[in-house]
């Protein structure tokens, strides 16, 4: 019997996925001018694909790595007062990122209506409904305000809540435990391999809502059956339906 609904943000209720790549690829540029913009977006956006759902330093690494950037972002250090090239690209990649985030018209013409339908309609079947967010809590307030989705959930746990990131279950058995439900009796939302992963490891079930950014590499993982992939926001009322009725 499912009892609580736990909501992915990132990629799941908005489509913060594309503006993450689209930060990274302009601070690539920063980093290095001679760098085409409209050259390397696609690069990047088609790059974000293999890092979506794993932490800032793992997707930071892999894209220093990738576009040869270290040198660059190793000059850039010193600024920052820090201690490693990924850090410094984060934090120049970081500013692009909250100015985009404060941008609301953005930020709304980037959710999934078929998801945040999902969530209300989880309210008022009942079900206690929480989020399990890999973005710090800062950029989750910012997002939730934005979308109107302030109060939406009984319980919120983001990348400051937990040591480990997803595909880590530490978040889902948080977010279990503050609501006080046995992680079977949990139904999760995700788009991403990663957050899949995370919680089919909490032992919860898992529907997936796919994303141009995750689609091939949510199929192509053979994590969950293909019925549990919804790439047609049309059908998620009925993979729920099955849920419920186990």
């Amino acid at each position: 019997m499912i009892l609580a609904v736990i909501f992915d943000l990132d990629g799941t209720l908005v489509e913060t996925e594309e503006l993450k790549a689209l930060s990274y690829a302009r601070a690539a540029v920063e980093l290095r001018p001679e760098l085409r913009e409209a050259e390397v977006v696609e690069a990047f956006v088609e790059a974000f694909k293999e890092v979506v759902g794993l932490s800032r330093q793992e997707v930071a690494k892999g894209l220093l790595q990738r576009f040869g950037l270290e040198a660059a972002a190793c000059a850039r250090m010193a600024e920052f007062g820090v201690s490693s090239p990924w850090q410094a690209y984060v934090q120049v990649r970081q500013r692009l990122y909250e100015a985009m985030l404060a941008d609301p018209a953005m930020l709304r013409r980037q959710q999934y209506p078929h998801n945040i339908a999902l969530l209300h309609e989880s309210r008022q079947q009942g079900w206690l409904v929480a989020l399990a967010s890999m973005s710090y809590c800062q950029q989750v307030r910012r997002v939730l305000e934005v979308l109107g989705l302030t109060d939406a959930f009984d319980f919120v746990a983001s990348r400051d809540d937990v040591e480990n990131g997803k595909p880590d279950p530490e978040i889902y058995f948080l977010v279990a435990r503050e609501l006080g439900v046995p992680p079977a009796n949990c139904l999760v939302i995700e788009d991403s391999p990663a957050g899949v992963k995370a919680a089919l490891a909490a032992d919860m079930n898992v529907a997936a809502v796919s994303t141009p950014f995750t689609r091939q590499h949510l199929h192509e993982s053979g994590l969950l059956p293909p019925q549990h992939i919804v790439d047609d926001p049309g059908k998620l009322p009925n993979v729920i339906a099955r849920f419920c009725q186990k």
